[in-house]
């Protein structure tokens, strides 16, 4: 659903720029206090929690290359934002997706520079903020355990896609530069992405749970649950502690003390194996925003993207002449390129908090 240049007109553009800011800077202060929170910060901080969150931003940016086919001639692939705000936490997930949404704008002319802000609001704002709250929502009737949190994560990211199409209608209906009827875009625009929202909820629901099999500790949305999580350990499902402990010589250490080093490596080898081969294979046809808008006539008016004669436009590397090997070589470059970028800034973000608590004066010295 990555808007282009030209569909919404500069000054809803730049609007929607401002909000998109703002939900950055919130993001920014509120990913603080969720890089530093849980027993992933006690004793190690940005050495574990920032790696994850570039991760999350790299593994969305993989999984959104890889369109899939959801009605004849359209295509959906993942927008993320659910995915993000349940394993690192609602306002570190917004800036992942501004994160993956600024890496694919600036390498690969996918996604609108003057639209940057409206897509950083419809795809990163609103898919967090509806998903997160239904998430929540259901934690707090439903039995606490992992089958509740894999559930509502696929109830959530299902909600979140038609939400954010309604979104795109909402800023397009103030600031549309084509005249078409806004009830038939709001009901194409909707339901073409329920069906793309299925894919989304799958998606999101299989990383969650395959996340919390391994390491519930590492799933920001699963912390506080009353009923244990299950730990598979050496064949055998154990309860996994709430809060690290020493163990005895004999017993398995507990996930909170043990290094997520091996779940990055794996999350990282996942991610450059979609986008460096699997991408290969992902839908050609055009996805839910694009048929919508060539369906209905409002794609008139899109501008050529300023990023056009960037060498990774369009996903490929120019002067390969190759599809396979240049969209693979594309994609692992954009996998690097966005955990560089998203663990640099989650670093700063993380270590920024741990100098204001050191430098904090202490309640005696403050007596």
């Amino acid at each position: 659903m990555h808007v282009p240049d030209g569909m919404i007109n500069l000054p809803v553009s730049a609007a929607a720029g401002v909000v998109a800011a703002g939900a950055v800077a919130v993001g920014l202060r509120g990913a603080r206090r969720e890089l530093g929170d849980g027993p992933l910060a006690e004793g190690h901080g940005a050495e574990r929690t920032a790696p994850l969150a570039g991760l999350v931003a790299a593994f969305v940016f993989a999984v959104q290359m890889l369109n899939f086919p959801v009605a004849a001639g359209t295509s959906g692939h993942l927008l993320g934002g659910a995915l993000a705000a349940i394993l690192v936490g609602p306002f570190t997930g917004v800036l992942c997706i501004a994160v993956v949404l600024l890496m694919q704008g600036i390498l690969f002319a996918d996604g609108g520079l003057t639209a940057l802000g409206v897509n950083i609001t419809v795809m990163g704002v609103v898919t967090v903020l509806v998903s997160y709250g239904i998430f929540r929502a259901l934690l707090r009737v439903l039995p606490r355990g992992r089958r509740s949190v894999t559930g509502s994560a696929f109830v959530a990211a299902l909600v979140s896609v038609p939400a954010s199409a309604a979104a795109f209608t909402l800023l397009y209906a103030i600031g549309g530069t084509t005249d078409v009827p806004i009830g038939k875009v709001l009901t194409a625009m909707v339901g073409v992405h329920v069906l793309i929202g299925i894919g989304e909820a799958a998606i999101t629901a299989l990383t969650v749970g395959a996340v919390i099999a391994v390491r519930p500790d590492l799933v920001y949305g699963a912390r506080g649950l009353a009923a244990p999580l299950k730990l598979r350990v050496d064949g055998e499902l154990i309860d996994a502690p709430a809060a690290p402990a020493t163990p005895a010589p004999a017993t398995p250490a507990p996930a909170a003390s043990r290094s997520p080093r091996g779940l990055l490596a794996a999350g990282l080898g996942t991610a450059l194996l979609l986008a460096g081969v699997v991408s290969f294979y992902a839908s050609a046809n055009p996805d839910g925003l694009e048929k919508v808008a060539a369906d209905k006539g409002f794609d008139k008016k899109v501008e050529e993207h300023a990023a056009a004669d960037s060498p990774l436009a369009d996903y490929g590397i120019a002067d390969i002449s190759d599809s396979r090997l240049s969209g693979g070589l594309a994609g692992v470059i954009g996998v690097g390129a966005t955990v560089a970028v998203g663990s640099g800034i989650f670093y700063v973000v993380q270590r920024r908090r741990t100098t204001r608590n050191a430098s904090a004066p202490s309640s005696a010295e403050r007596a």
